[in-house]
């Protein structure tokens, strides 16, 4: 199966997680079905000046995003670290994570959730 970029849907979330501003969602996939039932979320996340998804902890589940553009402030269990294009980072079932742009450059990265 290909699918082209003009059939991705693209989903706007306002506060995400209690974030702040709107990020946007483009999905990669139309359901879990189409990860064999394995995970939930395939996605390119943009996050526009002083917008962030807020801290939340994954239970169930587990996130990994791959930072393909700009610095954000990653929250990591509640310690924050910086993160750049080429890093990934990882949140496993029963820990927390958060991202902030916290710059005046937009930052994009893929966002991946695997059930545990």
């Amino acid at each position: 199966m290909i699918r082209k970029s003009s059939e991705c849907q693209i989903e706007y979330r306002e506060h995400m997680r209690d974030g702040d501003g709107t990020v946007q969602l483009t999905n990669f996939i139309t359901g879990p079905e189409e990860l064999n039932g394995k995970g939930r979320l395939f996605s390119r996340i943009t996050l526009n000046p002083g917008c962030s998804i807020g801290y939340h902890v994954h239970e169930g589940d587990a996130e990994l995003f791959y930072i393909l553009k700009g610095t954000a402030e990653y929250s990591d269990n509640g310690t924050v670290k910086q993160v750049t294009a080429g890093d990934v980072t990882i949140c496993p079932d029963g820990e927390g994570h958060g991202i902030a742009n916290r710059t005046d450059e937009v930052v994009e990265l893929i966002a991946v959730i695997v059930y545990a």
